[in-house]
């Protein structure tokens, strides 16, 4: 905000204060924090506005709220907006946002969700919707729906959790998180990361084992890695040849991490079983990608970081990172 003359009073400040919320995909966003504590105007955008409206829409707003990895703000989009003088995003890490040119600009980036604050809801989120994605395989939910709806009775075998192996790809905070469900359910857990010790799978109640090992012993292998440039095309043809035909994949992490076009190529012909997919290369998924038309997966639209609780979570931290700018007090701060 550009201010002239006598210096402003902070009630003319904050009428001055334009805040942007976007992608508000199920535009509950007003419902799940107290917006109107902040005593500035705020707007809620859902995701009807395409790429080539944004400048317009946004024309005047200094704040931008931006739900992590939905729609990208990269350099040629923020110069469109010389207005910016704020952008809270959720999470700490958003690599749709181009902090650097943000940061060179001066323009302040807040975040929320840091470790320890905040984080139970999304763990929560996550884990249940990687367990829901390997019930679904094992179980053959969708499956068998879409063939009772069609008039056939057990169109297929499920398979039992009890006496199968999950395998781990990573066993930080979330990872570890799928040991304890997996042990109620009778499965044997390993689990491989590059810095993974074997005595920190054994607290995690896991087997560490190598990544050869992970991949072929594993009956479902489950991804808990962030994403960076070690671990984009980590999971590739050669390392879904060595998993078993009967084994299924299930990624909550990020798509990249798996190589997709060798993942369509490895479902289609057999060499897995099935995978369970929250995540992908281009979200929303593409109307025309391969994996829609593929029997032997389980597709979810990156439901494992949205709850009603967790958002409710995010929301109000956003609110409480941007009453703390508006004071002069930024928390939280990324840039």
């Amino acid at each position: 905000m550009a201010f002239g003359g006598s210096p402003p009073t902070q009630a003319a400040i904050l009428l001055a204060v334009r805040v942007a919320v976007l992608d508000d995909y199920h535009r509950i966003a007003h419902t799940l924090a107290d917006w109107s504590s902040l005593g500035v105007e705020v707007a809620f955008f859902d995701r009807s506005l395409t790429r080539e409206q944004l400048p317009e829409a946004l024309a005047g707003f200094d704040t931008l709220v931006l739900m992590r990895e939905r729609t990208a703000f990269l350099r040629e989009l923020l110069e469109q907006l010389p207005d910016l003088e704020l952008v809270v995003t959720t999470g700490m890490r958003n690599a749709s946002l181009d902090i650097e040119y943000l940061r060179a600009r001066g323009v302040r980036v807040c975040g929320t969700g840091i470790p320890g604050y905040g984080s139970r809801d999304k763990l929560a989120s996550t884990i249940e919707l990687a367990w829901a994605l390997i019930f679904a395989l094992f179980k053959r939910v969708p499956h068998e729906d879409r063939a009772i709806r069609a008039g056939i009775w057990q169109a297929g075998l499920p398979r039992n959790l009890a006496g199968a192996r999950l395998g781990l790809l990573g066993l930080g905070r979330l990872g570890a998180q799928m040991v304890g469900p997996a042990r109620a359910f009778g499965m044997e857990v390993i689990a491989w990361s590059q810095n993974l010790t074997p005595e920190r799978a054994a607290e995690a109640g896991a087997l560490a084992v190598t990544r050869d090992e992970l991949l072929a012993l594993s009956d479902v292998l489950s991804i808990h890695l962030v994403l960076s440039e070690r671990t984009r095309g980590l999971i590739g043809a050669a390392e879904l040849d060595r998993m078993q035909p009967s084994a299924f994949l299930v990624n909550t992490s990020r798509g990249p991490i798996v190589d997709q076009r060798a993942l369509v190529d490895a479902l289609r012909s057999g060499r897995i079983a099935g995978a369970g997919l929250d995540v992908y290369d281009v979200e929303p998924l593409p109307a025309d990608s391969e994996l829609l038309g593929l029997e032997n997966t389980v597709l979810t639209p990156h439901l494992g970081y949205v709850s009603r609780e967790g958002l409710a979570e995010m929301y109000e931290q956003v609110v409480e990172d941007l009453a703390a700018y508006l004071r002069g007090e930024p928390i939280r701060v990324i840039a």
